[in-house]
């Protein structure tokens, strides 16, 4: 089992021949951890160039990052009705009833394995503080969201979690949810040249602006489940 991810390539583009051809020469999911956009949570462009790029390398699911969320639930909408990926925040929700326009999770089949997507995405401001009330979204804090969700995930399954929290907040929730199979970081815009271990759970951050992409290799134990079996950092643009 193969996963490929980008980070936070705030409209660097020129990624997907790239990633097109690193993915037909060795197959894998295609994952990104937020912030793709130029836009952010108070600027809303209404064409966002990048999202015609990502179509084009065929990204799986993306986690909503801080330039992906707006607070204005009508520019959210239309944002992530202009993806054809997935979009999934585990931690957000709306306290008007409206529907998400994301998916709180998502799951993936590959090389005979159940992958379950879970997202994290850095909070905005305090729950039931007075922006809560004003725009209507509220902040879970993530490593709750994300353990909750890991409590539903069967033990033969594998856990992914898209964090857009950053690495500190990344090493958090791997000793507090040791049940997580590979967190693929995102929003403090580290660079790992190997993944790092926290309670056993791998960490990888490819870093900003289309510099990398991660590949992570997992095979399957013996005694059940996966285990992360090579790692590299591959280039995609010239820094």
């Amino acid at each position: 089992m193969r996963i490929y991810h980008t980070s936070d390539l705030h409209d660097h583009r020129g990624i997907a021949p790239r990633l097109r051809t690193l993915r037909a020469q060795s197959p894998g999911l295609l994952f990104d951890c937020g912030d793709s956009l130029r836009g952010s949570q108070t600027v809303y462009h209404k064409r966002e160039p990048i999202v015609a790029e990502m179509d084009d390398a065929g990204y799986d699911a993306q986690a909503v990052g801080n330039r992906e969320f707006h607070y204005l639930y009508g520019c959210m909408r239309a944002r992530a009705a202009q993806m054809r990926h997935p979009l999934v925040c585990s931690n957000l929700i709306d306290m008007r009833g409206r529907p998400l326009p994301f998916a709180r999770s998502v799951i993936v089949q590959a090389d005979g394995a159940r992958i379950h997507l879970a997202a994290a995405l850095v909070v905005q401001y305090p729950e039931r503080s007075f922006w809560e009330r004003v725009f209507g979204w509220r902040f879970l804090d993530p490593t709750d969201a994300v353990l909750q969700y890991a409590k539903t995930v069967a033990p033969e399954d594998v856990l992914v979690v898209l964090s857009h929290i950053g690495l500190r907040r990344d090493r958090e929730l791997a000793a507090a949810v040791p049940r997580i199979d590979l967190i693929l970081g995102g929003h403090s815009h580290d660079t790992l040249e190997q993944p790092e271990i926290v309670a056993g759970v791998p960490i990888v951050h490819a870093g900003p602006y289309g510099r990398f992409v991660s590949r992570s290799e997992f095979l399957p134990r013996e005694q059940g489940g996966w285990r992360l079996a090579s790692f590299d950092l591959v280039p995609l643009l010239a820094a």
